[in-house]
């Protein structure tokens, strides 16, 4: 059974204005998307800023989302490592906060060849017991989750149910697909660029676990519904209507651009850690313009 089908949140993770996290905001972003439409809260991911939080912190805004969430919608937690052991600790303790899975990302510096990521992978799912969802991104990691590894990890360890493809590769993403069709639909595909949802679903993927979710929730969750219930054509429009927004939202490094739009929405401080930092202006300005020519009112 998929953990969720649909639009999954890459939540951002709001600070105080000392850099403290806000975890009284979190709650009410949690409470955001579950009254407009998404389908699953995805904590301390990329966009979450899991890699500057400290592992007190990462438990912490963890446990306070799935405490809000209270079973209404599944939350999901980012607990990957570059180191094994680290993932493994994170996983055990984001799975007794009652997460209903867990997306762990490539082990990145320490990289690994397919045979490692086959290990570490292995590993950290036997571990614990809740299903995990495998997050490919090697843009960010330098290390790529061939297709035929995540077929094997899929038909092979139990509780290694779907993969995020965030490689932006559709000739990749359609291998995986042929192969998880011969494999007996093994393995969930979840879309991880917001500019190829609608291409992902049309090779077999189920949802997205979307950055952009964060500002238009509503129409991230109406672009798979509608794909999946098969009206293609309103999918297409939606997908195409938020390409320029999606451009202007991955103009800097993630979350560097969701962050000042949340901002501008007044949702968040727009407040980022080092080494990230506040958007340049030019760029800023052309995100206005792309939230202002969506119909994004703030």
């Amino acid at each position: 059974m998929s953990i969720f089908q649909g639009s999954g949140v890459a939540l951002v993770t709001p600070f105080k204005d000392n850099l403290e996290v806000d975890y009284e905001q979190l709650r009410k972003l949690t409470e955001y998307h579950i009254e407009h439409g998404t389908d699953c809260i995805v904590v301390c991911g990329t966009s979450g800023e899991a890699s500057t939080l400290t592992e007190e912190e990462h438990l912490e805004a963890i446990a306070v989302v799935a405490e809000q969430a209270n079973g209404r919608i599944p939350v999901v937690a980012g607990t990957g490592s570059n180191d094994t052991r680290t993932a493994i600790y994170l996983s055990q303790e984001a799975e007794k906060c009652g997460v209903d899975g867990l997306l762990i990302v490539t082990p990145y510096y320490n990289k690994a060849t397919q045979a490692g990521l086959k290990a570490h992978y292995t590993a950290i799912a036997e571990a614990v017991n809740i299903p995990i969802i495998m997050y490919n991104v090697q843009s960010r990691t330098g290390c790529n989750i061939l297709p035929e590894t995540a077929i094997d990890l899929a038909k092979n360890v139990k509780n290694i149910v779907a993969i995020k493809e965030a490689s932006g590769n559709i000739s990749q993403v359609a291998t995986l697909s042929a192969l998880n069709e011969e494999a007996g639909h093994v393995l969930d595909i979840y879309s991880g660029n917001d500019d190829q949802i609608l291409p992902i679903l049309s090779l077999g993927g189920i949802g997205v676990i979307s950055v952009t979710a964060n500002i238009i929730p509503e129409d991230t969750h109406d672009l798979v519904a509608k794909y999946l219930e098969g009206d293609t054509a309103k999918s297409k429009r939606l997908q195409l209507k938020a390409i320029n927004l999606c451009h202007a939202l991955f103009s800097e490094v993630n979350p560097i651009p969701v962050k000042k739009a949340t901002q501008l929405m007044g949702m968040t401080n727009g407040k980022v850690r080092m080494p990230l930092t506040e958007m340049e202006e030019k760029n800023a300005e052309k995100l206005e313009k792309a939230m202002r020519d969506y119909g994004i009112e703030f």
